[in-house]
């Protein structure tokens, strides 16, 4: 049903400060899932709340303070917490580390690690940051306005990228030695308006490889490599750079 399918799926917000109620604590907020799933009540709503507020490394003393009261690498913290507690199995994490400090980021990726391993999750990790996607994807899927151009294994995504929209984005990947960093490859024009998308590949615009039929047709999804996936018509044909 769709009230089991909201319980065993479950999201991260990118933002710490918006996400959670500024006038619920943090036993209210973690236990709403709870309530709303009827998982549990009263004392075993708390004991269960306390067993996830402790999980994510927050302290269970904390209970009955307000959001403002947390830093914002603490307040993601407890929206992981809250998204954990219907017992998911696939969480959608929406940039959860852009809005955090860099130092704060490490903690929280290596905490949604620790926390896959341990609850047997599946991650959709959304991000514009290649680093961190690169440190926690199995695999990686490239969209451009609103579709998937292209679709694998993560080391194998970047070492071999097949649509040129994912070659501009590995090009733009800050690297500290600089006998191996590429020339960053600039885009021209607009990126399409996903409104009023214009016809054939959504990237032929801005794309230096299209020819004709880019223009006029849509390229089809395709498996060019063992479990890498493209939409692209001249993908086979091209060689395109990507992290050495």
């Amino acid at each position: 049903s769709l009230r089991d399918m909201r319980r065993y799926t479950q999201m991260i917000f990118q933002d710490p400060y918006s996400s959670l109620d500024s006038r619920m604590t943090v036993l209210d907020i973690v236990g709403e899932p709870l309530l709303v799933n009827n998982l549990a009540t009263g004392r075993k709503m708390e004991e269960r709340v306390k067993d996830l507020v402790n999980v994510v490394g927050l302290n269970v003393k904390h209970l009955k303070r307000y959001p403002h009261a947390f830093s914002g690498g603490q307040r993601q913290r407890i929206g992981i917490a809250r998204a954990l507690a219907s017992n998911p199995k696939f969480i959608v994490a929406d940039e959860p580390v852009s809005a955090l400090d860099v130092s704060v980021q490490a903690q929280t990726l290596n905490l949604l690690q620790d926390l896959q391993a341990r609850f047997k999750l599946t991650y959709l990790f959304i991000s514009h940051d290649l680093s961190v996607v690169e440190h926690i994807s199995d695999r990686v899927a490239v969209m451009y306005v609103g579709k998937v151009v292209e679709l694998a294994k993560t080391e194998e995504f970047f070492l071999n990228p097949l649509h040129p929209y994912s070659e501009a984005l590995l090009s733009a990947l800050p690297k500290p030695d600089p006998r191996l960093r590429m020339k960053r490859i600039i885009l021209s024009g607009e990126v399409a308006n996903p409104v009023n998308p214009p016809s054939g590949c959504y990237f032929h615009p801005r794309c230096k490889y299209a020819k004709e039929i880019c223009k006029k047709e849509e390229p089809g999804w395709k498996e060019v490599n063992p479990d890498h996936f493209v939409a692209c018509h001249f993908a086979k044909e091209l060689s395109l750079k990507g992290v050495i």
